[in-house]
């Protein structure tokens, strides 16, 4: 694939974005330990692809911007963060690859990439936990029923109600994503003349 050098600047720009938000967003909303984080994250974070995407409609060009953010969080204030990085680049992965599935851009797959893209917040822990930090699928599993009592205030016996709660959370805060990014990329066209 080659891009024009326009092409490459306005990726540049989404992937340095999405970089940035990821180092100073991140870093707060998980410092004050809020509900969802990583699912709020990745959902702005997908936007800011996801509008990328419609000002450079080539395949590749999500993925580059993921590539560009997971690099720049590199320079996270408390060192190398190996768990987001991963999220940031299997985010832009899904991304890319339901969005060159459909072709061009439009609501219908800017609604699925979000919805899978912060879904996926919510099964990464199950695959980096016993692969990256020596977590076994039982802990990771216990810290999900936990959090479903905390959050959603079910027993810690409500197993399916849990599952399908925060399923039926993620895929809300992802399709909203979806939606969003679609009336920012329309909005910013308008804005800059563009058709």
């Amino acid at each position: 694939m080659k891009l024009a050098t326009r092409e490459l600047a306005t990726i540049a720009v989404f992937g340095t974005l999405w970089g940035i938000l990821e180092i100073t967003m991140g870093s707060v909303l998980h410092t004050l330990n809020i509900p969802f984080s990583g699912a709020f994250l990745a959902a702005i974070g997908l936007i800011i692809a996801m509008v990328g995407r419609v000002f450079v409609p080539r395949r590749g060009s999500t993925l580059f911007i993921g590539l560009i953010a997971m690099l720049l969080k590199l320079f996270n204030l408390g060192g190398i963060v190996i768990g987001p990085m991963v999220g940031i680049l299997s985010e832009a992965i899904l991304a890319e690859i339901v969005l060159s599935l459909f072709g061009k851009p439009n609501l219908f797959p800017f609604l699925v990439t979000g919805a899978i893209g912060v879904t996926w917040t919510l099964v990464q822990p199950f695959i980096t936990g016993p692969l990256l930090f020596g977590r076994t699928l039982f802990v990771v599993w216990l810290d999900l029923l936990d959090s479903g009592t905390r959050l959603l205030g079910l027993n810690e016996s409500a197993i399916f109600l849990i599952v399908a709660g925060f399923l039926l959370i993620y895929i809300l805060i992802g399709a909203t994503a979806g939606w969003l990014s679609w009336l920012i990329a329309g909005q910013l066209k308008s804005r800059l003349g563009r058709s």
